[in-house]
């Protein structure tokens, strides 16, 4: 198939890798070989793993690192930190706890089934067109709220910052937050060998190469068309290879080695205080040396000890049980009770503090004399002690005996009552009850005081009603009755009682119901009233309006008239004084002419 030059490129650095990494698997099959681990029970094993890594551009390999260190600090926590606390807490030695912080979530962000950023990029890469940009989306979205995972640009140093959001993601570590570039995270994740190389090597020449790669467990690959790619994840073979490591781990005793740095320049003779001990709390020694110094490291069994020293000691002390017997080495010693605890199956020691013991016991035979005596007085002592302790324990028990006897009667009285009061108890409430449905009764007469008819008819059945009370009360008190009985007779009352209250209430509401229509009709008759009244007021105020128009009328005629008559004597009245002025001048005319004549 013709191939373009990156494809064939690609092809070469997967043969290229295919046949480092089959020889890599050879020489330590080879290895192993040499040690017969499958027929021996015991052997002794050197793990060698790569720090924590951090630089300035992660990928896919410091990812796989970092990976795996998540899940040795899990494994380290568990042993040194958790077993520990759990042996001193079965102990019963009451060391303060030690927190540490648990790695676990961040173990599942990267391992988890179906949402883990393994099975992600495996996902990934089972697409028709698989991309590291998608891949790196699929991340984000699948745990948005993670607090271990978070986008590039929330790094605190300006080279992550410039990294896109689907080009990288920060995962917060046990030992500190670290940005994956995922460029190039799916190609690496492919373990994949073309079809027609594998068949080309199974055409070589060399017996050893074709034999690396019929060893291989492609058998499945074997049976796919030629020219077809099977998929073969590294994230996937990485994740089985280190659990397998794990479980042999724990099936084995551990100790550990843990390299720190002293600078981070490369450098001899330079001691950074700062980063050492940045270190020693991102890998958990902090909480380690918090342990031991408030712990015991140093421990051993009772019938260890007892069979390391019994050849130093006399038979007498020999026939002594282990626990006695280091009990009493320990106390003959006088060592101080803060170098050691006993537990119950073990003694445990401070640090350094089973040496001083031990070189103790193996000194001169003078010395060894001395200490047997201590160890018989302190026997003696003790014996006296648990002499005394049995005395005291027996006036003790003689106590509690006679405690027991007065708590017997006491307990027989308590019994008795309540006995008895389970007897009378329902007897008693139901004498309660049917007391406050007596006192009920005064309601009864409120609502009958307020009646104005009915009310003797309703009276006698109150006093039917409270008779019936007063007999049930005397019946309870007489005989024995049961809880059921009682209940039911006083719920028939309470029934009755309710059915005469609401029939007192219905009759009041009917009384009531008919003074207000009374009520109303009386109201309607006044409103009646009082409209004829307006009615008459209204047609005496339209009459005396008419009668007065007719007044008003008759005045303006009667003044009209008044003005005529008024006119037709000024007139006649000027007419009178005209006639008088004109028989005046003719008067005055004639004297004239009288005078004239007289005068002539």
């Amino acid at each position: 198939v013709p191939l373009k030059v990156e494809q064939a490129n690609n092809a070469r650095d997967a043969l290229a890798k295919a046949v480092y990494s089959r020889l890599f698997d050879h020489v330590v099959t080879r290895a192993n070989q040499c040690f017969p681990f499958q027929s021996s029970a015991n052997f002794i094993g050197v793990l060698d793993i790569a720090g924590f890594e951090y630089f300035e551009h992660n990928s896919f390999e410091q990812f796989c690192i970092n990976y795996c260190n998540e899940k040795l600090q899990q494994f380290f926590n568990e042993r040194i930190l958790k077993e520990e606390q759990e042996l001193y807490h079965r102990e019963g030695l009451g060391v303060n706890e030690v927190h540490y912080v648990d790695n676990q979530d961040c173990i599942d962000l990267v391992e988890a089934k179906m949402v883990g950023v393994l099975d992600i990029l495996d996902e990934e890469n089972r697409l028709p067109q698989p991309s590291d940009q998608h891949f790196t989306d699929t991340v984000h979205n699948k745990h948005k709220n993670h607090f271990r995972l978070t986008v590039p640009r929330k790094s605190k140093l300006a080279v992550h910052r410039n990294v896109r959001d689907d080009e990288g993601f920060i995962i917060r570590h046990f030992a500190g937050a670290v940005c994956y570039e995922t460029t190039g995270f799916v190609e690496k994740n492919n373990d994949a060998l073309h079809m027609s190389l594998e068949c080309l090597i199974s055409e070589s020449k060399d017996r050893f190469v074709r034999e690396l790669f019929e060893n291989s467990n492609n058998s499945k690959d074997m049976k796919q068309k030629a020219g077809k790619l099977g998929f073969i994840s590294v994230g996937n073979k990485f994740k089985t290879q280190l659990n397998i490591l794990l479980e042999k781990l724990r099936d084995t005793g551990s100790s550990f080695i843990r390299c720190i740095k002293p600078n981070l320049k490369m450098i001899s003779h330079q001691f950074e205080g700062a980063q050492i001990l940045s270190q020693l709390q991102c890998s958990g020694m902090v909480s380690v040396l918090d342990l031991m110094q408030g712990g015991f490291p140093s421990r051993a069994p009772f019938h260890e000890l007892y069979n390391m020293y019994q050849q130093y000691m006399p038979p007498k002390l020999c026939r002594l049980d282990p626990r006695l017997f280091c009990k009493a080495l320990f106390m003959a010693l006088g060592l101080n009770e803060n170098d050691y605890k006993f537990g119950l199956t073990r003694v445990f020691f401070r640090p350094g503090k089973f040496k001083e013991f031990d070189s103790i016991m193996k000194s001169d035979p003078d010395h060894l004399a001395e200490l047997v005596k201590k160890v018989n007085t302190w026997l003696i002592h003790s014996r006296w002690k648990k002499v005394q302790w049995c005395a005291l324990s027996v006036i003790k028990l003689k106590n509690k005996i006679l405690y027991r006897t007065h708590a017997c009667i006491k307990m027989q009285k308590t019994v008795r009552m309540w006995l008895c009061r389970r007897k009378h108890k329902p007897r008693i409430d139901g004498l309660v009850k049917v007391r406050n449905l007596k006192k009920r009764m005064d309601r009864f007469s409120e609502v009958i005081s307020g009646l104005k008819e009915g009310k003797q008819e309703m009276t006698k059945q109150i006093q039917d009603l409270e008779g019936t009370i007063d007999s049930l009360m005397i019946k309870i008190k007489s005989t024995i009755m049961t809880r059921i009985e009682i209940d039911h007779e006083f719920k028939a009352l309470v029934t009755r009682s309710e059915q005469l209250l609401t029939a007192m209430q219905n009759k009041k509401k009917e009384e009531e119901e008919r003074e207000r229509l009374k009520k109303i009709q009386e109201e309607m008759e006044r409103e009646k009233k009082r409209r004829d009244e307006e009615d008459q007021q209204r047609k005496q105020d339209e009459d005396d309006r008419r009668l007065k128009s007719e007044m008003e009328l008759k005045r303006k005629q009667e003044e009209e008239e008044r003005k005529r008559r008024e006119e037709e004597e000024r007139r006649m009245q000027e007419e009178m004084e005209q006639q008088l002025l004109l028989e005046r001048d003719e008067e005055a005319s004639r004297q004239t002419v009288l005078e004239q004549e007289r005068r002539d």
